[in-house]
């Protein structure tokens, strides 16, 4: 635990201003309502058809550990935007836990515009003050994930390896990215402490720092060699890859394989292939790096490059070509007294489903055939239902289950989502279609909300 204390998993103050200032204003107008938000994607951008829901495990972490430290009061007591609260306001952040229920998707599984991933039940003010951080890593593990199966795809059963902590947006996102690119299929990363909380496989052994130390490169081999025989990738293109593949080639123990980090890694590969082979390399593998994402990954493959395993940084980590996506944590029914209120928005390009929801999820010939979003209350016996009980009064329900668990179930339901869907481009967009019942819930809480305004003209 002390290392996710690292991770900023407790950390209370990890919160927009105006959560906390609304958490004032709730407390002291004695609103106590029951609040149910959810957390989902507005819509897809053109570029993604699909989504691997990822960052459960961190959420919950949060959500278990949430408290406000006395040095945390005493700096919110300190703020101007504070100054004409009551002090007994601090005295209740000082005892403050989240006591909510949650029910989620399941990390690794697929999902598409509108439907959450993540549905929130609690006090209206423990609800509010878990959206930044709750929005904040179920986005950024959701995005990294969903871009490393896009590169696992394109990659065609050749292993991908996650490179990109260096290139990350910070030190904590390069180990949240490691999880999620292992989540949504890679097979290994090299960030250690990711390795270490996650249980996760490491990959890489040396920089071309390392052949540069050297007075020779062949000499460098050999060093790593000695020193881990059974797993050194050598680096061969610091200076000239066809020499110093020949080099790696030519020495006197085996080699488990070589690294190309730069240039045409079609002919390269192609050209290096063909000397391992002639000196009987055969079992020596190719491993590939160097400013990669699926679409070259997708040419290299296509091109029939003889390359084993891919190792892909910053596209990986930043998702470069899709940096955002346009996730919301949004109410969507409160309970005072007993009588439930569903809630929702009709400001323009902004409307969303009212009231509480689940998913099901329908399948024909083994394969997902297309999505329903309807009211949480309805029962649909014929299709599987995706938002499930994860936590009950700030406790966990079970476990979190290994990130090669979660690994194996997004390459399970990769293998139900039809190709079509899973193009790098100009894919289809999926059938998610809305009840009725949810339909006419947004029509009733339409016809009240602009029958009231008209009343109060």
């Amino acid at each position: 635990m002390a290392a996710r204390g690292e991770m900023n998993t407790d950390r209370a103050l990890l919160v927009d201003l105006y959560e906390l200032t609304m958490a004032a204003a709730y407390f002291q107008h004695h609103i106590e309502c029951q609040a149910t938000f959810e957390l989902f994607v507005r819509h897809l951008p053109p570029e993604r058809s699909y989504l691997v829901a990822s960052g459960l495990d961190s959420a919950l972490t949060f959500l278990e550990n949430l408290h406000f430290t006395e040095d945390d009061v005493r700096f919110l007591e300190q703020l101007p935007a504070f100054h004409t609260v009551s002090p007994e306001f601090f005295d209740y952040l000082r005892g403050f836990r989240f006591h909510g229920d949650v029910r989620a998707v399941q990390e690794g599984t697929l999902v598409f515009a509108e439907e959450p991933l993540l549905q929130v039940t609690a006090p209206v003010l423990e609800a509010q003050i878990a959206e930044t951080y709750l929005l904040a890593v179920m986005h950024y593990e959701t995005l990294v994930a969903s871009k490393a199966a896009r590169t696992v795809r394109a990659a065609g059963g050749r292993a991908v390896l996650e490179f990109g902590t260096r290139r990350a947006h910070g030190p904590e996102a390069g180990v949240r990215a490691a999880r999620a690119a292992c989540v949504g299929g890679c097979e290994a990363t090299s960030n250690v402490l990711a390795g270490a909380l996650y249980d996760l496989p490491l990959a890489g052994t040396a920089a071309h720092s390392w052949t540069q130390v050297f007075p020779s490169e062949r000499r460098s081999f050999e060093a790593l060699l000695e020193t881990f025989p059974d797993t050194a990738i050598l680096l061969v293109d610091t200076y000239d890859p066809l020499v110093g593949a020949e080099i790696a080639a030519t020495l006197k123990t085996s080699i488990p394989g070589v690294r190309l980090d730069s240039g045409d890694l079609l002919e390269k590969s192609r050209h290096v292939r063909e000397i391992l082979d002639r000196h009987g390399r055969h079992d020596a593998k190719i491993v590939a790096s160097g400013d990669l994402n699926e679409f070259k990954i997708e040419a290299l493959v296509a091109g029939g490059a003889p390359i084993d395993s891919f190792g892909v940084g910053t596209d990986m980590v930043t998702s470069r070509d899709v940096p955002a996506l346009s996730v919301v944590y949004k109410l969507v029914e409160t309970i005072t007294g007993g009588v439930a209120q569903p809630k929702t928005k009709f400001s323009e390009e902004k409307v969303y489903w009212p009231g509480r929801k689940q998913v099901f999820r329908y399948f024909q010939d083994g394969q997902y055939h297309h999505d329903l979003l309807a009211r949480a209350q309805e029962d649909y016996p014929e299709a599987l239902p995706l938002l499930e009980p994860v936590m009950r009064e700030g406790h966990r329900l079970a476990a979190a289950p290994a990130v090669k668990q979660i690994r194996e179930r997004t390459l399970a339901n990769l293998a139900c989502l039809p190709p079509a869907y899973q193009a790098l481009s100009g894919a289809p967009v999926y059938p998610v279609e809305k009840s009725a019942k949810l339909d006419q819930l947004l029509g009733e809480v339409r016809a009240q909300h602009f029958g009231a305004v008209k009343s109060s003209r």
